[in-house]
């Protein structure tokens, strides 16, 4: 029943998320492939709280969870190299979603004490006079985020730790919890600065750690990215019943960049900066980055080592690219994975809390601080937990959860189309960009 509930939503969503992504890349004539624009929205002003950066760091520190490197590994386990390419077109596509969403973001969001709130709650309450809509959104995010995405990167770090170590993981779990206690009640300011320090150490590790093994594997990668085409083109793999490497690639690809779902633009309304057009440039960039430099590195790591030689049992995806690193570095790998893991999901936890909190603030206007704590000892307790139940409830759940957040956020960026368009074209006549 639950399967095909999932098969069902996911269908809707990658419709409403490539269709979406096709007519807004159209409408707003790619705009997406500004890359010169990109890089000169990071321009701020010097007494800003959180810079456009700081809002991208928090956003890429959601997007680059263990979906980076357990999920895709999941993909390509269960889809096949071809689900890598599928993963590429659908970031290019639905990254035109994340600059529409990032946009509307900031037009409508609010103050929250000295600093910025906003994302789909907020512009579907507001832009689109939804309010039922907008609640249901924000219980979802909630939901996704602090049962469910949070939960799987605890699972996945302490799987990881669990398997080369041989610590329990109900101790790994504990210590993760009071570590994420420690920041999340410090406050957004404090999520943003941890993150902005975080994301860049921990890209530049695993990016070097890639191109190592690339460089060493060179005379391997004709043969991927054969693979990789071949495989994305197979119409054995469409066969009824059978999840394709089509629609396993899309939704990898969503759970990864979440690039559609609304939640990116959380991460983006917390800036300073009053430009939409800027924030969703940057926003896109984000997107590549996480899409062709993070999770295309782990697919090369697990491609061109011989992972389908092993039997995985009880699979979270993690002990797949746990294995592609033994195979490649040996002990000196797994060292660095679990250095990357922690990093990855640590940095995603703290914003994935931050996701709940705003929404919970939706929810209830005249929230006080008692509520907030007791929001965030849930989380703690989730984390605990999340750190020694069987993964593949987990995932479950998540994909339910993220297929029902893209169909509302998609049907809303697409009602409020005319607007998105409109901002832009002030942008342009004002610049004379783009």
């Amino acid at each position: 029943m639950i399967r095909i509930l999932e098969s069902i939503l996911w269908s809707l969503a990658i419709i409403l998320l490539i269709g979406g992504g096709l007519y807004f890349t159209c409408n707003l004539k790619l705009i997406q492939f500004n890359f010169i624009e990109m890089f000169r929205s990071f321009k701020h002003k010097e007494n800003s709280k959180i810079t456009p950066f700081k809002s991208l760091t928090m956003a890429l520190a959601a997007r680059i969870g263990v979906g980076s490197l357990a999920g895709i590994a999941l993909a390509i386990y269960n889809g096949g190299p071809g689900t890598i390419f599928w993963i590429w077109l659908s970031g290019i596509i639905t990254s035109s979603n994340s600059f529409a969403e990032s946009l509307l973001g900031i037009k409508y969001r609010v103050k929250d004490d000295d600093v910025h709130k906003g994302g789909p709650s907020y512009y579907i309450d507001k832009g689109l006079n939804n309010k039922k809509l907008a609640k249901v959104y924000a219980i979802l995010i909630i939901l996704a985020y602090i049962i469910g995405f949070m939960t799987i990167q605890a699972n996945t770090i302490s799987k990881s730790i669990n398997d080369y170590t041989g610590i329990n993981p109900l101790i790994i779990g504990i210590i993760l919890a009071v570590i994420t206690a420690i920041s999340i009640f410090k406050g957004v300011k404090s999520i943003a600065n941890i993150t902005s320090f975080l994301v860049p150490v921990m890209g530049i590790v695993y990016i070097a750690l890639s191109i190592y093994i690339l460089i060493a594997n060179i005379e391997k990668i004709p043969y991927i990215l054969y693979e990789i085409i071949n495989g994305a083109f197979n119409v054995n793999t469409f066969k009824f019943g059978i999840i394709s490497s089509f629609i396993i690639g899309i939704q990898r690809g969503v759970f990864s960049t979440e690039a559609g779902l609304g939640s990116g633009s959380i991460a983006s309304s917390t800036t300073d900066d009053n430009n939409g057009v800027k924030i969703g440039l940057i926003q896109v960039l984000g997107i590549y980055f996480t899409t062709f430099i993070i999770c295309t590195s782990t697919a090369f790591i697990i491609l061109t080592s011989d992972y389908l030689n092993i039997n995985f049992q009880n699979i979270n995806g993690i002990e797949i690219t746990q294995y592609a690193l033994n195979y490649h570095l040996g002990n000196l790998g797994i060292i660095i994975l679990i250095f990357s893991i922690i990093s990855f999901a640590f940095s995603t936890i703290i914003s994935g809390y931050y996701y709940g909190e705003s929404n919970l603030k939706y929810l209830y206007k005249n929230i006080n601080t008692t509520h907030l704590n007791i929001l965030k000892v849930i989380t703690i307790i989730l984390l605990i937990i999340g750190s020694v139940i069987n993964s593949s409830i987990i995932w479950k759940l998540v994909d339910i959860f993220v297929a029902l957040m893209a169909i509302i956020n998609m049907y809303s960026l697409l009602k409020m189309r005319n607007i998105v368009k409109k901002e832009v074209m002030s942008y342009k006549s004002n610049k004379n960009l783009l």
